[in-house]
């Protein structure tokens, strides 16, 4: 076995026994690798279920040309899970799997193929469709894409820093090279933990491979389907999830901007925050409290309004 292999395949796990094997599955019946290198890495985030068992009866059973390997990460957060990944990867290109993300037959194939004909691509992310297990409610389209659901069209798109958009971690894949150019060894955001809401780790890494000059891009052949379950559809998996998406956005809206001008960026910030909050109490006070996508959508405003005195209030700039 080299050490330089053409792809790997990233899952980082918590508590998925339930969840890998339908995936492995997955990857052990993929199309047109015969002529590519690859592996795939397990990254179990300190699992309190039979996570270590179920891959150990996989690899027993293992009968596949690529290996199937196993770590374990004991700190908790989804930026350290892929920090060991990119730590134990051989491959030129990273593909990270969510263990709800079920790939189609062709995405390394895809996947691949995309990295090598983009060659300032540092990260692409895939065309991503929910698998909803109960159907969600009607205006919910308006919240669904920080569910990591990605639509966009079945043309590649480059995003624009401009527009301050990028792709969920989700079937997202990372040329090696750029990570360890671009992100740094000690993160602001590490991702929600228990008594951490902070999310956005995956931007903020994507953010900073923006920064160094590589483009992001979204390739459409990449298909994957993520399984939503019905208990995050619920009120009390919706409101922290998103209290924590605005809360952590200090740092994604920072991230290119140089520490001197910061100040001033905030303020422009702070004013829209305050326009969206004050448009959304004009346009749907009366439905805050029956409605789920506006009471998401207001909680998302509002911890973004506090996001830099929270994250300040909490110590997180002294990293």
């Amino acid at each position: 076995m080299t050490d330089n292999l053409d792809f790997t395949v990233a899952i980082p796990t918590y508590n998925g026994e339930s969840r890998l094997p339908e995936l492995l599955e997955r990857l052990q019946n993929q199309l047109y690798t015969e002529n590519l290198s690859w592996e795939i890495i397990v990254v179990d985030n300190n699992s309190s279920d039979n996570t270590a068992k179920v891959i150990q009866t996989y690899q027993k059973n293992w009968q596949c040309p690529y290996p199937l390997k196993y770590c374990f990460e004991g700190q908790q957060g989804a930026a350290y899970a892929r920090k060991k990944a990119v730590a134990e990867a051989k491959g030129k290109f990273i593909g990270f799997l969510d263990d709800d993300n079920y790939p189609i037959s062709n995405w390394i194939s895809a996947a691949y193929a995309f990295g090598e004909k983009y060659p300032k691509a540092g990260a692409y992310g895939s065309q991503i469709h929910p698998d909803w297990e109960v159907e969600p409610p009607e205006n919910f389209q308006r919240i669904a894409p920080f569910l990591a659901i990605t639509e966009r069209g079945n043309l590649p798109l480059l995003y624009e820093a401009a527009k301050k958009l990028l792709p969920p971690s989700a079937g997202l894949v990372v040329r090696r090279q750029a990570w360890l150019e671009s992100v740094p060894e000690k993160p602001i955001l590490t991702g929600r933990v228990k008594g951490n809401m902070l999310t956005s780790e995956d931007l903020e890494m994507l953010a900073y491979i923006q920064r160094s000059g590589w483009e992001i891009w979204y390739n459409p052949e990449m298909e994957i389907f993520h399984k939503i379950p019905n208990s995050r559809l619920q009120k009390d998996y919706l409101i922290p999830f998103f209290r924590g998406i605005g809360l952590s956005r200090y740092v994604t809206r920072m991230v290119n901007i140089k520490q001197v001008y910061r100040p001033f960026a905030l303020l422009p910030y702070m004013i829209n925050d305050i326009r969206k909050i004050v448009l959304h109490l004009l346009k749907y006070r009366t439905k805050l409290k029956n409605d789920l996508v506006v009471a998401c959508e207001m909680e998302l405003f509002l911890s973004s309004l506090i996001s830099p005195f929270y994250l300040w209030k909490n110590g997180y700039f002294k990293k």
